[in-house]
């Protein structure tokens, strides 16, 4: 069995599900830790801060870890826009862990003509943004989608995800937004950057086939599904580019 130097891993459908624990991922973590292999948390979702991510994975998680290996999809929009060097100036749908990341970079609200749309997961959505957010894509502004989950993994059930509003603002506005997100290159790139090391020594850790795993094999990446979230043990035999590892528990998976 191939020996990697270090690991991107997933967050919700992984290492947690939702509100409930899954054990085996925090032993799976406690694990890198005690063998010193790097890696970094992954993730899409926006809701958060790293900071707040950090914190629930210390309390709710058992799992203490530096604020630097946590990377999402918030933080790597940040990055995104600050390299394409437009005015500053945004309309946001989102939540809290969004909207902090991207006004502590600069950007200033801006509801009628903003350089930038930014769209991703917000519990909140009413019609009058979708209308805010349409109108300024449709004068021009860079419509950025920073993740193409259309479902979120809860307690309660598989939620709409951020995908799943960006779909519908493309629909509306008939532009094709820039995705951000796993399984893009630009959220992907950037994760290897931080790592330090080149993709052959590293692996993609995750349960959403059509994310995790395919942010591996559509980056040159090797992957490892864990069959506790979103993708099924049933559905492994039928997908279209198999994962390169897979296993029911990260309990089973060998450093």
């Amino acid at each position: 069995m191939k020996k990697y130097k270090g690991y991107l891993i997933d967050l919700d459908g992984t290492i947690y599900m939702g509100n409930n624990r899954i054990p085996a991922g925090e032993r799976f973590i406690h694990r890198l830790q005690a063998a010193q292999i790097p890696y970094l948390f992954l993730t899409n979702n926006t809701t958060k801060s790293p900071r707040i991510v950090q914190k629930r994975l210390a309390t709710e998680f058992n799992i203490e870890t530096p604020i630097e290996t946590i990377y999402t999809a918030s933080l790597a929009t940040v990055d995104y826009m600050n390299e394409l060097g437009l005015e500053k100036t945004v309309y946001i749908i989102g939540e809290d862990g969004l909207k902090e990341a991207i006004y502590e970079a600069g950007y200033k609200k801006d509801r009628e003509n903003p350089a930038y749309v930014v769209v991703a997961l917000d519990t909140d959505l009413t019609y009058e943004m979708l209308a805010l957010a349409t109108f300024a894509i449709q004068k021009g502004a860079t419509f950025i989608g920073t993740n193409p989950d259309l479902n979120l993994p809860s307690h309660r059930g598989f939620l709409p995800g951020a995908g799943a509003v960006i779909a519908l603002l493309e629909a509306a506005t008939r532009v094709k937004p820039v995705i951000i997100g796993k399984p893009n290159a630009v959220i992907t790139d950037k994760a290897v950057a931080r790592m330090g090391l080149p993709k052959e020594a590293l692996l993609m850790v995750g349960d959403n086939y059509l994310t995790d795993i395919k942010t591996g094999i559509d980056n040159g990446i090797d992957s490892l599904l864990v069959t506790t979230g979103f993708t099924k043990a049933e559905e492994v035999p039928d997908l279209p580019i198999a994962p390169t590892h897979v296993v029911a528990s990260l309990d089973e998976w060998e450093l």
